[in-house]
């Protein structure tokens, strides 16, 4: 009895190990589920794509077998980790975002993590809306050109405007492209609110200015934006991702019109306006040899610079002329391209007589009124006197019958870049000023450093110290600054005897014994790192008062020392 008991609690453990053994081998395949945030969707939207599988450390899945159906834009991982009632478990989320290429039904293909599969996942793709059918969705997109029969280089006015109506994290809106188009964006973005229905939405617009370069028909692409907005129902928002939203504008056809066939010759310049006009007024008259400048300004509402015609005037007869280079830009008002050019012209009279500055005329087209103009700048008479300064006299008359000799025209003068005669004038007059300023000063300095030094060996007061040194060395004292009153003194004692360079040479030079004691209680204090004592500022300004006492006997007031002066030009 007692041995049948035992194999029954043998058998029943037995049987609790295989039960064990089965969990725990279940346990080794982790649950694994894909699920797409909408299972259908038009074209140009985008979609995505969430795995999950318990448990953290699993290897990304590959995602490189979507890329037959879809654009893989983003992916993005995290891990959570959740601890309840003592309780642990944890799981790994990818996040994909996809947009379809083409429409149809689409599926997903099973994706292997580890060591278990998803299950094949099927997508519904209808085709992309036109922007009137997004009109009233939480984004839309809409694109217009102005005009849509276009003359070639002729300005179109392209404007995009973002509607949406909550707040995007980030987003990013195509350019528009097209063959034969080139496109250049105008101004900053405009930001407002506007209602559409009955639904308020933020606006972002946006202009351009696209220019067809070859007649014949033009397609402009529809617009796609692509941005993020934060969704508090995404099952993935813990990762802070973001729900992706797209938009996707009309595309927009053009007619391009050839130039009109009555346009023969010159720059072809269709424009919604043009300016042509003289900067300022020539003057009435002016001298042989004054330059006379005449500056046009030529702009163009519609087109950039580099479409203008370059400005040329003809020399006029009995003057020579001098043209600048011009100055050239386009800028924009937010909307429309303006081109321009600016080019000055320098006429210089080389007889009397009446100058005639020659006109300008620009043919251009205007695209507002669909004809031909033309601006004209008629041509200015001025009145050339002699040169300033020439004689008066008439020249003296030729007989009858017989033929005067030529005149010979005087020689056009020399002229700088600008050729401002009077300018000049004033320009060499002061430049002759400021030479004699320096020719004067060079003088002065040569004859003051020829100047014979003081006669040395007469004891005494020095009569004809220079004044400024003394002046600075008495005040240096009377303020205390000892440094100052070392640099005022050796200054002053320079100037008498110019091979004085510190205070050593010049207590070597004095022949009082209280103007040596003072000196040497100077350089202890300055040199020796000793305190000043007290009253020595007074005690050097009562030592000089006098002038400097030099010695009698001696050429020079030191000898030559084997070494260097141990502070040389101390001043």
């Amino acid at each position: 009895m007692k041995a049948i008991g035992f194999r029954w609690y043998v058998h029943a453990a037995l049987a609790l190990l295989v039960v064990v053994a089965r969990a725990l081998h279940a346990d080794d395949k982790p649950a694994l589920r894909a699920w797409l945030d909408r299972d259908s969707m038009r074209l140009g939207e985008t979609v995505t794509l969430n795995i999950e599988i318990d448990g953290v450390g699993a290897a990304s899945p590959d995602f490189s077998v979507l890329a037959k159906d879809f654009n893989v834009l983003n992916t993005q991982s995290g891990q959570q980790v959740n601890i309840s009632n003592g309780a642990r478990s944890a799981k790994t989320l990818w996040a994909v975002g996809l947009e379809p290429k083409h429409e149809g039904t689409i599926t997903i293909p099973a994706l292997t993590v580890g060591t278990a599969q998803t299950a094949p996942i099927r997508l519904t793709v209808a085709p992309a809306p036109s922007a009137a059918q997004q009109a009233g969705g939480d984004i839309f997109l809409e694109a217009s050109a102005e005009p849509l029969d276009p003359y070639v280089q002729q300005q179109v006015r392209y404007t995009v405007k973002l509607y949406y109506a909550f707040d995007l994290t980030d987003g990013n809106l195509a350019e528009p492209k097209a063959d034969g188009l080139t496109a250049q964006r105008l101004g900053q973005d405009k930001s407002y609110v506007a209602s559409v229905g009955s639904r308020r939405y933020h606006v972002l617009e946006r202009h351009y200015a696209l220019t067809p370069e070859r007649s014949g028909p033009i397609d402009i692409p529809a617009l796609a934006f692509r941005g993020t907005v934060l969704d508090a129902a995404d099952p993935a928002a813990f990762f802070g991702r973001g729900r992706s939203v797209s938009a996707r504008s009309d595309a927009v056809h053009l007619d391009v019109r050839a130039k009109p066939a009555s346009w023969t010759d010159g720059a072809w310049l269709p424009a919604a306006s043009l300016l042509l006009k003289d900067e300022g007024e020539p003057p009435a008259e002016v001298h042989v040899g004054e330059p006379v400048t005449r500056t046009i300004r030529l702009q163009a509402q519609g087109l950039g610079y580099e479409q203008l015609p370059e400005l040329e005037l003809a020399a006029p007869a009995g003057a020579e002329i001098y043209p600048d280079k011009a100055d050239t830009r386009t800028r924009d008002d937010g909307e429309w391209l303006y081109g321009e050019r600016v080019r000055k012209f320098a006429f210089v009279p080389n007889r009397a007589g009446t100058l005639t500055v020659p006109g300008l005329s620009v043919r251009w087209w205007d695209t507002e009124h669909d004809r031909a103009e033309e601006a004209t700048l008629p041509p200015r008479t001025i009145t050339v006197l002699p040169a300033a300064g020439a004689a008066s006299t008439p020249a003296p008359a030729t007989p009858a019958g017989t033929i005067a000799p030529p005149r010979p025209a005087p020689a056009a003068p020399t002229i700088d870049a600008d050729l401002h005669a009077g300018l000049w004038k004033i320009l060499a007059a002061t430049a002759f000023l400021l030479w004699l300023a320096t020719l004067f000063a060079w003088w002065v300095s040569r004859r003051f450093a020829r100047a014979p030094a003081p006669v040395r060996g007469t004891p005494g007061a020095s009569a004809s110290a220079p004044a400024a040194p003394r002046a600075d060395f008495l005040r240096a004292c009377a303020l205390g600054d000892l440094a100052g009153a070392e640099r005022a003194l050796v200054a002053w004692a320079r100037s008498e005897r110019g091979d004085v360079h510190n205070l050593g040479q010049l207590a070597a030079g004095l022949a009082d014994p209280a103007q040596g004691d003072v000196l040497a209680e100077l350089q202890r204090t300055r040199y020796a790192s000793g305190a000043a004592a007290e009253g020595l500022a007074a005690r050097l300004q009562r030592a000089f008062r006098g002038g400097l006492r030099w010695r009698v006997d001696a050429a020079a007031p030191h000898r030559e020392e084997a070494l260097p002066a141990l502070y040389p030009d101390h001043d």
